[in-house]
């Protein structure tokens, strides 16, 4: 059952760590909440359980807390959403997250712990490239063919810890194709009927950083071209061409 829509925000104290808290406290936390130690060993489709940590996020504009289940593979952090929790006491809210846990892990970690709510979607999502797709390889031909040359996902600033599809260094231009889909395309976004509010809030995320990224980028003085995949590459390209050639200005179809 969803947790209750709540007429005002939480206190951050239902889902942030406690200020200065060392590791090992923050380990003793989960261990505490996990009902000990033993119990946060999960089985998420590896040769042996792993040691799982459940962290809580506060989504941007959103009255509910989430809890996702974290563990280290490969030397890479994974994640897998968990459920939403309602208490106002951090800690509460995550032995309410373990006990789901521990209730439902064969349903809640198979497939390797994928987030995706049906084999449809999670063969969707695993055929989802985060570089190097159609559409970002059909702007590129397009831009090469306009004579310009560019930086391929590279940060437009060290300062900024996100990068670009496309970088042109000296006239400051940054440019980012983004997927109808997360970034929440007017013309083409659906919301999902499957974990809707999740998704929902997973799209106003990559929304709202989209904006403070191209606040970032502008007040460094640099232009910003936003393309949706769905858009002609050749259309784009132009675009492209003439935020190159132009003063400093934000170029975007949105």
């Amino acid at each position: 059952m969803a947790t209750p829509w709540r007429p005002s925000p939480l206190d951050p104290a239902a889902w942030r760590p406690g200020k200065g808290m060392t590791a090992a406290e923050r380990a003793a936390e989960q261990d505490e909440a996990a009902g000990g130690r033993q119990n946060r060993m999960v089985s998420v489709g590896s040769p042996r359980p792993v040691l799982g940590s459940v962290y809580l996020r506060l989504p941007p504009k959103s009255r509910r807390v989430y809890a996702y289940l974290r563990w280290s593979a490969g030397g890479r952090t994974r994640e897998k959403y968990i459920c939403q929790v309602g208490s106002p006491n951090r800690l509460e809210n995550l032995a309410e997250a373990w006990d789901r846990i521990r209730r439902e892990a064969p349903t809640l970690l198979r497939e390797s712990a994928s987030w995706a709510s049906s084999p449809a979607v999670r063969s969707v999502m695993r055929g989802n490239r985060s570089r190097d797709t159609r559409p970002e390889l059909a702007l590129r031909s397009a831009v090469h063919a306009r004579g310009l040359r560019y930086r391929v996902g590279a940060r437009p600033i060290p300062e900024l810890r996100r990068t670009a599809d496309l970088v042109f260094a000296g006239p400051k231009v940054a440019v980012f194709l983004d997927g109808c889909f997360w970034h929440g395309c007017p013309q083409h976004y659906r919301p999902s009927t499957r974990n809707g509010e999740f998704w929902l809030d997973k799209v106003s995320e990559n929304r709202e950083r989209d904006k403070a990224t191209d606040l970032v980028l502008r007040e460094a003085g640099w232009n910003v071209v936003r393309v949706w995949e769905h858009e002609d590459p050749k259309e784009a390209a132009q675009r492209v061409e003439t935020a190159v050639l132009s003063t400093p200005k934000v170029i975007a179809s949105r």
